[in-house]
């Protein structure tokens, strides 16, 4: 076996692996975005709730007239909540997180999930948006353990790890709009 032979190879199966980086940056990049995405989207959702006829075994409404409630999800820029009302009280009472941080991280929340999941769906400062989820994600799992959310937090965790994974991986992406940062 001389050098020569073994040169190609090795330079094949190395852009081979390069493809593999790139797409595998790709999977978590797309994860990570629509995470972030549909998170944020979801801070507007609320139910109300909505008349509708009862139908009867047919499909048909109901001849006595005979109408059901039937919750709804709709969105509004009125119905946003960075954190859920439930969390908000278990919050309110944690000596270590000031009202002020937490008034600040609620308004801050939806828009930056937003903000960071179209980043990293286009492209655009990838690493930046990553950065800026691995910090929203660091902050959520501090508030979830001043509360002792154990639950929460792994889960919060397992979304830092792909965080910082998809950096560690992100001198391979090659689809995007602006690629320094």
């Amino acid at each position: 076996m001389n050098d020569s032979t073994d040169k190609p190879s090795n330079s094949s199966s190395g852009s081979q692996c390069n493809c593999d980086y790139s797409l595998a940056f790709l999977i978590l990049r797309g994860w990570l975005g629509v995470r972030a995405l549909m998170t944020g989207v979801e801070k507007f959702g609320a139910y109300k709730s909505v008349q509708q006829p009862l139908l009867d075994a047919s499909g048909q409404p109901d001849a006595s007239g005979a109408l059901v409630d039937v919750k709804v999800k709709y969105y509004a820029l009125a119905n946003y909540s960075g954190i859920p009302a439930g969390l908000k009280g278990k919050f309110a009472h944690e000596a270590l997180l000031p009202q002020f941080a937490l008034t600040a991280f609620d308004k801050m929340l939806g828009p930056l999930l937003l903000a960071t999941g179209v980043m990293l769906l286009l492209g655009l400062g990838t690493r930046l948006s990553l950065f800026v989820q691995g910090i929203i994600y660091i902050a959520l799992s501090v508030g979830l353990i001043l509360i002792k959310q154990d639950d929460g937090i792994s889960w919060l965790g397992i979304h830092v790890a792909l965080v910082a994974m998809a950096l560690m991986l992100a001198k391979h992406n090659k689809l995007a709009l602006l690629k320094k940062w």
